[in-house]
Parts: structure tokens; C-alpha cells; sequence
């Protein structure tokens, strides 16, 4: 489905992704792991053409995206949620999803799905985004990316600096997505707020990528946990 063919990609000069290849299956969750540093979201940012690449390629259903101008990658049916949810946080609710519904001009289907997700939306649509809860705040930032009806949906640390109830309803909204078909590539720092809806691991180190496993794998060698992120599934605090 979304390929990436031997990726190089540079910043400021400096290089920070080498000769990068990944690929994210249909309805998959694949979660990305690292280091601070390793290269994770500048692998999502190549992807939606932000950080475009200097040689390589990256492909969605086998058609060329890279090298598109970023605001034309959301039209390919790909959405991101950065680190940090990035809202317009002096403008409502309503108003921030009406932004994702004009990204490729979906309509009202699109807005009572994300509804229908994360209800407590539907209870804040009023409300200036910038006073909700921080969990609020990532489930209008997932919503607003949802609105675009993607195929793939890149997620950059969404559970930072939420409480376990909250990084439960994020688990359960992109296990709904996998079973609608979406496939998510998801850069995670908590191993265990995510470890329970992936389907494979791909651990990243300075920029390479050093392995891709699956999950029941990964729970027979957890070691590698500790390789390649700095800390044990044990050190890891349950959600």
C-alpha cells in the first residue's frame, strides 16, 4: 500500500534519513520506535512531503507521491496528526473540523463518523479549542485529520502527556480504524500504550532501519525494546 524505497533525506545539510525502506500494509497498524533522534518523525514529514527526499522513493498503491508539493499529499488520502496536535486554538471546535472537511471537500458522512468516534466533540463544538483538556485537544486533532476520509493516517506521539483513560480511547479509535480498513503508521515513545493494537514494530536507529517484527514476536524478545528505545517493557507504566 505506502511503500518507501530507499530514502534519503536531509536537514539543514545535515543527513538524517539513510537509504530508508518501510511498508505499510493494508488496514495495518505498524508502530515506528526509537530513540529521541532516530529519525521517526522525519519519516512521517517525508512522507507528506514536508521534508521532501533527496533521492529514493515513496509510493501509495503504487502510484509516485514524493516530490508532490506538501498540500497536495492530503489530497492523496493521506492525513498526519504531528506531535504536539498543532490546532487553531482560538478558533472552535466546529471550526477546526470545517478545515479537515475542505482539505478534500468531504462533507457531512465525514463529519458524523469523527462524531460518531469521539463523541465528546459533539458536546464541545461550541467551544474555543484551546480550553479543552489535553486529551480533548488530541481527539479534535485526530478528528480534523479524519474528516479528509484518509486510506493512511500517520500519528506522531499521540498519547504524550495523557492520562491512561485517555490513551485508552486513542488505542480504541485507531483499532476502529483498522477494522474500517485505515492504515495507521504511528511514532510512539510509551511501548505499552501501544504495543496492544499493532500489528508489527519497526525499530529505527540514526536514521536506518534496523528491524520490523511482529508484536507476538517482539513479546517473546522484549530486549529488543530495550535496544533500540532505552527501556524495558517492564520499566514501561501500564495504560
Amino acid at each position: 500500500m505506502l511503500k518507501i524505497e530507499a530514502i534519503n533525506c536531509y536537514l539543514g545539510g545535515v543527513p538524517v534519513l539513510h537509504d530508508l525502506s518501510l511498508e505499510l500494509r493494508h488496514g495495518e497498524v505498524l508502530c515506528l520506535l526509537g530513540r529521541n533522534g532516530a529519525g521517526k518523525t522525519t519519516t512521517l514529514r517525508a512522507i507528506m512531503g514536508l521534508v521532501p527526499p533527496r533521492s529514493g522513493r515513496i509510493a501509495l498503491n503504487d502510484e509516485t507521491i514524493s516530490g508532490l508539493p506538501a498540500h497536495h499529499v492530503p489530497g492523496k488520502r493521506i492525513a498526519y496528526v504531528p506531535q504536539g496536535r498543532r490546532l487553531f486554538a482560538e478558533m472552535t471546535v466546529m471550526e477546526n473540523l470545517q478545515i479537515g472537511l475542505m482539505t478534500r471537500n468531504t462533507g457531512k458522512p465525514a463529519l458524523d463518523t469523527v462524531l460518531e468516534m469521539f463523541p465528546v466533540l459533539r458536546e464541545r463544538l461550541n467551544q474555543i479549542s484551546g480550553t479543552l483538556s489535553g486529551g480533548e485537544q488530541q481527539m479534535l486533532a485526530m478528528a480534523r485529520a479524519l474528516c479528509t476520509q484518509p486510506q493512511v493516517l500517520l500519528l506522531d506521539e499521540p498519547t504524550e502527556g495523557l492520562m491512561p483513560s485517555m490513551i485508552a480511547a486513542i488505542r480504541e479509535s485507531v483499532s476502529a480504524l483498522r477494522e474500517a480498513g485505515v492504515s495507521t503508521l504511528l511514532v510512539e515513545q510509551r511501548v505499552e500504550a501501544v504495543l496492544p493494537v499493532a500489528d508489527r514494530v519497526a525499530f529505527m536507529e540514526n536514521g536506518r532501519l534496523r528491524d520490523v517484527v511482529g508484536v507476538d514476536e517482539l513479546r517473546e524478545n522484549p530486549a529488543m525494546i530495550e535496544h533500540y528505545v532505552g527501556v524495558g517493557m517492564a520499566g514501561q507504566s501500564e495504560t
